[in-house]
């Protein structure tokens, strides 16, 4: 089952991101289950948020996955979406 993670950084949470970012991309490739990934950005061109298809078997998952991710740990994100999604191209 694939679900997307949108996810939007805190206001001014940058410095955030930069210091956990190699434990993210290292929790990516330890968990196997990311099919695409890269971050959302601002007006300005800076990181700003996150989207992440998973492949995973259910949305309980994608959950657990989630608030396992080293960037949910360090307290960045100011709302996160789980959706599930159909890829046709």
């Amino acid at each position: 089952m694939l679900i997307v993670l949108m996810a939007r950084d805190k206001p001014g949470a940058l410095q955030i991101r930069v210091d956990n970012r190699d434990a993210h991309l290292a929790y990516i490739e330890k968990t196997g289950v990311v099919a695409q990934a890269g971050p959302l950005l601002d007006e300005g061109g800076e990181m700003a948020g996150s989207l992440v298809v998973l492949d995973v078997p259910d949305m309980a998952a994608a959950e657990a996955w989630a608030e396992d991710d080293p960037y949910a740990r360090a307290d960045l994100f100011a709302e996160v979406k789980l959706i599930a999604w159909k890829k046709v191209i």
